[in-house]
């Protein structure tokens, strides 16, 4: 990587991770809020140059799998092109990584086809209020939120999202028609009508898929220029990293000259992807009604048809988003704002519902090509959207001779690598608990793709507050309990601890004095001091002593403030054993076993 590059990376680390300034309007928060500030004075013609090529490979993805997303969307051929040029704009101003690429992808389209009905006017409000609802959540500095929904959960989610995509394209592969939408009648109907497939559809959508494999085989082999090499080797280099990179575009346009060439003779073997609205798409609001043959449709009434997908929809996108500006930040070295994101992925989907945007968010596959192409900054994009723009100004009568096959082949080939199949493995051999979560999330996914999410995500908190209601805890036996907990103390905790000390302390014979170990606890709450006050008097009843070892100044204060009868507390464990065959008092002990004083009591409670 370039000095230069790198340079522009750790200076947007700088500026994504610093304090919040006094004024809104200093150059350090500007800064923040428009990211290009912090780059663009540093622009130079070698970094146009990288993003210019970068851009162009992009755009060459693009076209095709905007095109494929669409009907994976359920919706005209020409809304997956109104959705991949708006993303390229704004995060040239909004953006914190200079890989990330936004637009369709597979599994946001599967989304909108499940939660938009087919229904373009749907699809266009649903990318407006997802915008609405993420720029809230950038506003309001919520990204902490996402860290809720667990790897396990989101793998399983992508998995399920892989097959159901996958799946879904056979029946294009293989030319059948009047397949249904939902998961399982369409295995169903997919095999059953089998004998229907359309030998011209079939042939070439393999041709396709093995077309594709080969050329991604051959860039992910391409050795590096080295600048030694004679001119004729660095330029044939070029011309194979061009084709590999832009393997997409070359396979659909080949598809596309073998159907023109059918159509010339008169004998159409293939289904074709057919007209697609011409020109840009107009600048209007987004539909909050939707008039049809059976009437209006208001958008309260749109609103609650679309249901959950107000939440699923924002928060996928988000971490579809965020995940692969991570990952792509943490492998070339440079760090990213996670609330900046939500602003720029919120605003693209604002502006791009003025233009008849469906839900878009990062995509892996495009980010991927955009980093491997050598990208300096977001300015890669303006290179992407002009040219999406270019071809749905003069390139939308060619694309009615686009094979479906083809565009079948593009998206299979596209998800294949989403399917994690290492995962499981994994997670068997590191924590199986975390396959719960997984697996109940890609199963139920199947059925309904937000009870996937929500199912996986409730079992994943069920296993976080097990652990928080069941703290492991150490027992040292002998004429003292000491009883050490190995995390946090907090109120579902509180009951099985006192449970625990009274009949390992109290219901054997001879009654023990205990010591309860608190080094690992930061801070309790109300209940957890009901709860030690409530064990302070089953020992005192019993004519034992309970006392306290490593608490830390917050917790203490806490339990000095709420006057507890019995109360006392010690540095060191040897402290505490020693002290153990004295009275407990009301008033706290220090570590040396004498009563504090009035004055340090007072000055510990505030």
């Amino acid at each position: 990587m370039p000095s230069s590059v790198k340079a522009l990376g750790q200076a947007r680390s700088s500026h994504s991770t610093m304090a919040p300034d006094s004024c809104c309007c200093s150059p350090a928060a500007m800064q923040r809020r428009l990211p290009i500030l912090a780059w663009l004075p540093d622009y130079s013609l070698q970094w146009l140059k990288m993003d210019f090529i970068a851009g162009l490979s992009v755009g060459l993805t693009v076209i095709p799998q905007a095109l494929a997303y669409a009907e994976v969307a359920g919706l005209p051929p020409q809304y997956g092109l109104y959705s991949a040029f708006m993303g390229c704009f704004v995060y040239f101003f909004l953006g914190t990584s200079r890989d990330v690429t936004l637009g369709p992808t597979a599994i946001m389209s599967l989304l909108v086809s499940f939660y938009t009905f087919h229904e373009p006017a749907y699809a266009v409000l649903l990318a407006f209020l997802s915008g609405c609802i993420q720029l809230a959540m950038g506003f309001l500095r919520l990204g902490f939120l996402l860290d809720f929904i667990s790897c396990p959960v989101i793998k399983g989610f992508t998995s399920a999202a892989t097959v159901t995509i996958g799946f879904g394209q056979i029946k294009n592969l293989l030319g059948l028609q009047n397949i249904p939408r939902q998961f399982f009648l369409q295995v169903y109907h997919t095999f059953l009508n089998i004998g229907e497939t359309r030998v011209g559809d079939a042939v070439l959508g393999l041709v396709c898929m093995v077309l594709l494999l080969v050329l991604k085989l051959m860039r992910d082999h391409v050795p590096p220029v080295h600048p030694e090499m004679p001119p004729g080797v660095r330029l044939s280099h070029g011309l194979v990293w061009t084709a590999t990179t832009a393997r997409n575009a070359l396979v659909v346009s080949f598809a596309a000259l073998v159907a023109y060439s059918f159509e010339v003779t008169g004998y159409q073997p293939f289904v074709l992807t057919g007209e697609t609205a011409e020109g840009l798409p107009p600048v209007r609001a987004p539909p909050f009604s939707l008039t049809t043959a059976n009437g209006t449709t208001s958008l309260a009434q749109m609103v609650q048809d679309m249901g959950t997908g107000l939440a699923v929809v924002p928060l996928v996108g988000l971490l579809e988003s965020i995940a692969v500006a991570k990952a792509f930040a943490s492998q070339n070295n440079y760090r990213i704002d996670a609330n900046q994101e939500l602003l720029a992925i919120g605003l693209t989907n604002v502006l791009g519902s003025l233009v008849s945007s469906y839900p878009v968010t990062g995509s892996f596959g495009r980010t991927a090509v955009n980093a491997q192409s050598g990208v300096c900054t977001p300015a890669g994009g303006l290179v992407t959207g002009a040219l999406v723009l270019l071809s749905l100004d003069y390139l939308t009568s060619l694309f009615y001779y686009i094979p479906k096959a083809a565009l079948a082949a593009v998206i299979i080939m596209a998800v294949a690598p989403l399917f994690d199949t290492k995962i499981f493995g994994t997670l068997w051999r590191v924590k199986r608990l975390d396959l719960l979560p997984l697996s109940v999330t890609f199963l139920l996914c199947f059925w309904e793709v937000q009870y996937g999410i929500l199912a996986g995500t409730l079992v994943s908190l069920l296993i976080l507050l097990h652990a928080v209601a069941r703290p492991k805890t150490q027992v040292s036996e002998g004429p003292v309990l000491v009883l050490q907990l190995a995390s946090g103390l907090h109120f579902p905790a509180i009951e099985a601890l006192r449970e625990a000390m009274l009949s390992q302390a109290l219901e054997g014979s001879p009654r023990r004095c205990a010591v309860l170990e608190c080094t690992h606890v930061c801070s309790i709450d109300y209940t957890v001091v009901l709860g030690l006050g409530d064990l302070l008097e089953d020992f005192r009843r019993q004519g034992a002593t309970l006392v306290f070892v490593g608490l830390q100044v917050p917790v203490l204060r806490t339990l000095l403030a709420a006057d507890l009868k019995g109360f006392q507390y010690f540095s060191t464990l040897e402290e505490a054993e020693n002290h153990l065959q004295q009275d407990a008092g009301t008033q706290p002990y220090n570590s040396c076993g004498d009563p504090v004083p009035e004055h340090k009591v007072a000055l510990l409670k505030a």
